[in-house]
């Protein structure tokens, strides 16, 4: 199935804010680490996306940094460990329901 760039971009800003609030959440600095590593890597593919003319927002996405492929090991990481390292039910539901589409934009298609 393929993902547009539009989608790609709802779906990364999702996982932005689902992110953002496990950071907060964290109650190590472990943890923190983490999830500011995957933000940021999400945040540089967003600056790269928001470079694009909305022409382009249906052609089919391919991730654009490599920061983002590298953090596909990460996110998938978190999934394994979600409930160890997101304490609260609502973040841990939403990014449970992001992570998949998440990685499986991170990698190589």
């Amino acid at each position: 199935m393929q993902t547009s760039i539009s989608d790609a971009i709802s779906t990364l800003e999702e996982l932005l804010s689902s992110l953002d609030n496990a950071y907060w959440e964290a109650a190590t600095m472990e943890r923190k680490d983490l999830f500011y590593d995957i933000i940021s890597a999400v945040n540089h593919e967003l600056s790269e996306l928001a470079k694009l003319s909305v022409q382009d927002h249906n052609l089919e996405y391919e991730p654009i940094t490599v920061e983002l492929r590298e953090a596909g090991t990460k996110l998938s990481n978190l999934r394994k460990l979600l409930d160890e390292c997101v304490l609260r039910s609502r973040t841990a539901t939403k990014l449970e329901a992001l992570l998949s589409d998440a990685i499986a934009l991170a990698s190589d298609r």
